[in-house]
């Protein structure tokens, strides 16, 4: 399943991010610094330097707005998730198909992730660059990314997807990977299906027996699945 998580981070944050990354004296790297074997030949973009300051300092901010949304939370049960990363295309440059890697270690804690889902974070406006699209390939087709600055889009990593070739401007954006507590998509789903379900009738202030009859299936299947 794919999820587009509105308004991630607000107009301010996206603008003050933006200033830092913008700077002149930002540390841009080739992006095939980070790159596996199988997509180092197709990655053709920047990122800042993994081990630096500033990557820390940002990715701190992005994480933080992680925690408070709560759409995140019920859609990806995070375990843990990667620092995240930052990233630019200009003119030219591209990300040719490819898969994530399955496991990731974590440079400040060496610590290895399992990347059961992607995360893109934009922050530059689609009027800002033509070109850039983030394609995802699943059973029903390919589907087409462009959101706005702040927005996120979520998918599962075992996903074939590439970035388009910008033919105008810059694609800024930040992206890492999430290991849920659920592996499985096929799971996460029913369970995210199920949380909306029950805060709908809490909303609508439905039978409360029936509401926490469906609260115990939740947490009883969240139990048997989850891998902690």
């Amino acid at each position: 399943m794919i999820l587009s998580i509105p308004n991630l981070l607000d107009r301010d944050t996206v603008a003050a991010l933006r200033a830092r990354l913008d700077a002149a004296d930002a540390p841009w790297v080739d992006g095939r610094a980070t790159a596996g074997y199988s997509g180092a030949p197709v990655k053709h973009n920047q990122q800042i330097d993994e081990l630096s300051p500033l990557a820390a300092e940002l990715g701190d901010r992005v994480l933080a707005a992680l925690e408070r949304n709560a759409l995140f939370i019920s859609f990806a049960l995070p375990n843990q998730v990667y620092p995240p990363l930052f990233n630019r295309y200009s003119e030219g440059m591209a990300f040719g198909n490819h898969v994530d890697g399955a496991v990731r270690i974590s440079p400040s804690t060496g610590r290895k992730i399992r990347t059961d889902l992607s995360i893109t974070l934009f922050l530059a406006d689609p009027a800002e660059y033509d070109g850039g699209e983030l394609l995802i390939e699943d059973t029903y087709g390919v589907h087409e990314i462009k959101l706005p600055a702040g927005d996120a889009i979520v998918y599962p990593a075992t996903s074939l997807h590439r970035v388009a070739p910008i033919t105008r401007g810059m694609r800024v954006a930040s992206f890492f990977w999430a290991e849920s507590l659920v592996r499985d998509d096929a799971r996460r789903t029913i369970l995210f299906d199920m949380d909306n379900s029950i805060q709908r009738l809490h909303v609508t202030d439905a039978d409360a027996g029936a509401r926490r009859t469906l609260i115990g299936c939740y947490h009883n299947l969240l139990r048997q699945w989850s891998e902690t």
